[in-house]
């Protein structure tokens, strides 16, 4: 493997012919905006807005890569736990330093803040009467969740994890000792939304309470969560699992009267429990993070994040094979460790070609320069195109 200089450290052996002082204190700078840029974690923000938009356009053509419509993993499904998991490591390389914690946390919320607001925007939902009179906005029929809404929520949780739980005073002693009290919180939020399955806490039925638990779509505490924080009108009307054979969906994306009432029925696939476990995600990635800034040479970085990975993998697929399926919509404990270790893997891979071995194309540079301005443009552009299926219908 090539000897480079480590990433987010000054290079020291740089000559430079003699400047002014003020030359020097731009110079100074510049460089060490340089040093600290990633640029593989620039090129994983540009994948994943690319595969954001494969799904979307080719999801129709070609199903296996479409959402899963309830238990198992498809291509898309990855694409918003690789987004969590890039915000986690960005958090930790941003939050490296904290010098006033309270101001930090003020800065960490108004961003959130308008991530969140930005994702209820641009989701839309809320236009009432497109073909008549009575054309406006419904703030009743708004659905307040969402995919921006989810990143903002990972985004601020793990923001609150790396400003105030990291301790100080074992700061000298190696980095997996400063964040216990992180690693005690991915713990107790895994452990205490495990239940989200186990409808058992929730409902009183009795056959509910003979089987011991539900995690299909028709009974789930993460929707009837939702239905009692969000309400019903404030939820996606159209959830994936009416691509199910039980729903008989019609090509014109129709569910016949005849199938069961949970076809019907609305479903937050970025609710109130599986966005809690989603922001685990933010936090295994701000581990990724603690990797990167902390140790210095490649080999040490990347034998901590390949253990780390292959860990995830193999508990995930463990659970999987205990009973605990991999289901996006739920975020369930092994979905959350499958794709949280497919996250690192490709990090390393990334990492490995772009920032080891300088591997960096034109292609790879555009997509990660422009990633969220591509975002809203997909989405945008998508929206416009549903709305334009949705008017053709209504007026037919």
């Amino acid at each position: 493997m090539a000897e480079i200089e480590p990433l987010l450290q000054p290079r020291a052996d740089e000559h430079r012919p003699p400047e002014s002082e003020e030359q020097a204190n731009s110079s100074s700078t510049i460089a060490k905006r340089k040093a600290a840029r990633v640029a593989s974690l620039d090129v994983f923000r540009g994948l994943c807005v690319f595969l954001m938009m494969l799904v979307d356009y080719a999801g129709s053509i070609f199903p296996i890569i479409a959402h899963a419509p309830w238990n198992g993993i498809h291509l898309a499904d990855f694409v918003m736990p690789f987004f969590l998991f890039v915000a986690g490591v960005s958090v930790a390389i941003v939050y490296k330093k904290v010098s006033d914690r309270v101001e930090a946390t003020w800065k960490a919320l108004f961003r959130a803040l308008e991530l969140f607001v930005l994702g209820v925007f641009l989701q839309g939902g809320y236009f009432h009467g497109v073909t008549s009179l009575t054309y406006g906005v419904d703030i009743e029929k708004m659905r307040l969740l969402g995919i921006l809404q989810r990143i903002a929520i990972g985004y601020i949780v793990a923001a609150l994890c790396e400003i105030w739980l990291p301790c100080q005073r074992w700061r000298g002693d190696g980095f997996p000792r400063n964040y216990n009290w992180q690693w005690a919180l991915i713990w107790v939020v895994c452990s205490g939304l495990a239940i989200s399955g186990a409808s058992r806490f929730l409902y009183a039925d009795s056959e509910v309470l003979s089987r011991g638990g539900d995690l299909s779509p028709a009974c789930n505490a993460a929707g009837m969560v939702d239905r009692y924080i969000l309400g019903v009108d404030h939820l996606y009307a159209k959830p994936v699992y009416r691509n199910l054979k039980e729903c008989n969906l019609s090509s014109h994306g129709q569910v016949p009267q005849t199938s069961p009432s949970w076809c019907h029925a609305p479903f937050d696939p970025e609710g109130v429990l599986s966005s809690l476990t989603a922001a685990v995600t933010c936090i295994i990635g701000l581990q990724y993070g603690h990797i990167l800034t902390q140790l210095q040479h490649h080999k040490e970085r990347l034998w901590n994040w390949s253990i780390f990975s292959v860990s995830l993998m193999g508990l995930g697929l463990f659970l999987a094979f205990l009973g605990i399926p991999l289901n996006k919509s739920l975020y369930t404990i092994s979905y959350l460790m499958v794709t949280s270790a497919s996250a690192g893997i490709t990090f390393c891979v990334l990492y490995t070609l772009v920032d080891v071995y300088g591997w960096r194309c034109l292609t790879c540079v555009g997509v990660d320069g422009e990633a969220f301005t591509e975002y809203l443009y997909s989405r945008n552009f998508k929206h416009n195109r549903d709305n334009r299926s949705r008017i053709l219908l209504e007026s037919s």
